[in-house]
């Protein structure tokens, strides 16, 4: 009986979110198979694929192995990162609005990305493991002071406080961040400023080794622990009338969150947008249940990124725009439109 009844409230996944799922994994692989035949050096999908088995000549192998394929990943685990923190995010606070950027933790994370790039060489393994460890930390030392100075004693968190105060700690990171950029010599801060844009700069192997293990381990332990959002998001007593330990669940997630924005921006840019607007699209498409609605919003966020970056390289527009321009504006209206329904 108890089975019963979890099956109907959606304790098990249902048919439909699965083949979501699915239908999402192929529209990223399909969108992958074009943006690496695309771009200003053009190959056809004939030479891509006897590169891919090992053939191909050593130009091909080049704009392959060295410029597309890396920027591909980069996309699709940026996506994944940034989709899933805020899925975490929105459900911990209850708040649709929710997000890395709303909250003001990735103005922590961009101070501790500008701080590196004023001190400190780009190339090599030593930055691309020191990004995004001390993009972390500013991250979490914004959220600490967040949620520090918007907690009342024995009173839950209240969402609208919790934003209201992260707009006052971001403003004050944003201050302290424009003062270093004025030290910045000119190609740090053109650097800078494409990073803040939301350029996929990070497209190097050795980034990419780090940025993988990082974002797929912590959106496991996120999808391990969907239960317990799918308990949170009932409310804090209703999860602990059901055995949830909400404080310990609550902080560990917050974590994961934190670190899965911080880590997907410090070597891909400033994509806080996708980590708001991800989250909304999944779960319009597969329902509220975390065991499916937390890797929809991921996919979700891949295809966004990896579309916007395919867009970016293909469409000629002038100039070079950063990846994360193009996602601004292609979701800036549904943005609006969540506004208005919002009221």
């Amino acid at each position: 009986m108890r089975s019963l009844t979890a099956k109907k409230s959606g304790g098990f996944a249902p048919v439909r979110g699965i083949g979501i799922i699915v239908l999402l994994v192929i529209l990223v692989g399909a969108v992958a198979v074009i943006s690496i035949n695309s771009g200003k050096m053009g190959l056809a999908p004939g030479e891509v694929l006897q590169v891919l088995l090992g053939n191909g000549t050593a130009r091909q192998q080049v704009i392959v192995f060295d410029f597309r394929l890396p920027r591909i990943v980069l996309s699709i685990l940026v996506g994944i990162g940034m989709g899933a923190s805020g899925c975490i995010m929105q459900s911990l606070l209850r708040n649709d609005m929710a997000s890395p950027g709303t909250l003001g933790i990735s103005s922590g994370s961009g101070l501790f990305v500008i701080l590196v790039i004023a001190g400190f060489s780009l190339d090599g393994v030593s930055s691309a493991l020191l990004l995004p460890l001390l993009s972390f930390a500013g991250g979490l030392t914004a959220a600490a002071l967040i949620f520090l100075l918007s907690n009342s004693r024995g009173r839950d968190i209240s969402p609208t406080r919790l934003i209201l105060t992260g707009v006052a700690i971001g403003s004050g990171y944003s201050a302290y961040t424009l003062l270093i950029t004025l030290k910045l010599d000119e190609n740090q801060m053109e650097f800078v400023q494409r990073w803040m844009a939301g350029s996929l700069w990070g497209d190097d192997w050795r980034y990419l080794a780090v940025l993988a293990p990082w974002v797929l381990a912590l959106t496991g332990y996120a999808l391990f622990k969907s239960r317990m959002l799918n308990a949170i998001r009932l409310g804090n007593q209703t999860a602990a009338g059901l055995g949830v330990a909400v404080k310990r669940e609550f902080i560990g997630l917050s974590l994961a969150a934190v670190a899965l924005s911080s880590g997907s921006v410090a070597v891909g840019g400033n994509f806080f947008f996708v980590g708001m607007i991800s989250p909304h699209l999944a779960r319009r498409l597969v329902g509220p249940n975390h065991k499916i609605l937390l890797p929809a919003s991921s996919l979700t966020g891949a295809l966004v990124v990896l579309l916007a970056d395919t867009i970016t390289r293909t469409v000629s527009m002038g100039t070079d725009v950063p990846t994360g321009i193009v996602i601004t504006l292609l979701s800036t209206p549904y943005f609006l439109y969540l506004l208005a329904k919002s009221d």
